[in-house]
């Protein structure tokens, strides 16, 4: 099963992927983008890890997100991806749109073909106003389409607002 679920900063979507995560009743694996470049992502990195379950296993991985899922899915095994926005953040900031553009290709191309199951996490950022500055439109840009392809490959799409799941499509929670 391929899931996304989308959100705003703080609105829950990592505390709901985790809990979907641990009630898969199957091992997990939990992949984080995110790199601890201030002390600020290093506090929000603590406060994730404090929260997920010791037998977790944890693997970190900011740029080739396609890989990384194409080793580690397994029948057996549930993938936790938190979070969708932070991978594409650290390839918009390598500044070569080749690269950005093959790494989102080949993670879109290798879902349909993942087995377990596969729990994908991403911020929701097409809600507010548009950025003023080209990088952050390119990310908001990169970000909604990223989001419209995955929703069409994933059987199950969850929006999450105050900590309340709202699924958007698939089976009901």
């Amino acid at each position: 099963m391929l899931e996304l679920i989308l959100g705003g900063a703080r609105s829950g979507k990592s505390r709901l992927a985790e809990k979907l995560a641990l009630e898969s009743g199957l091992a997990v694996s939990y992949i984080a983008t995110s790199q601890a470049l201030d002390d600020e992502m290093s506090a929000r990195i603590e406060q994730h890890r404090q929260r997920r379950p010791a037998h977790w296993a944890l693997l970190e991985e900011p740029l080739e997100l396609a890989r990384v899922l194409r080793e580690q899915a397994a029948p057996d095994r549930c993938l936790l991806v938190d979070c969708l926005t932070l991978w594409l953040s650290n390839l918009l900031l390598q500044d070569d749109q080749a690269r950005l553009e093959r790494e989102c290709a080949a993670l879109l191309a290798c879902l349909a073909g993942l087995p377990g199951r596969i729990i994908l996490v991403s911020n929701e950022t097409g809600l507010g106003v548009v950025p003023l500055g080209e990088l952050s439109r390119r990310y908001v840009d990169q970000a909604g389409w990223l989001h419209q392809a995955l929703a069409e490959r994933c059987q199950r799409v969850i929006f999450t607002l105050a900590g309340l799941p709202m699924l958007l499509k698939g089976a009901p929670l």
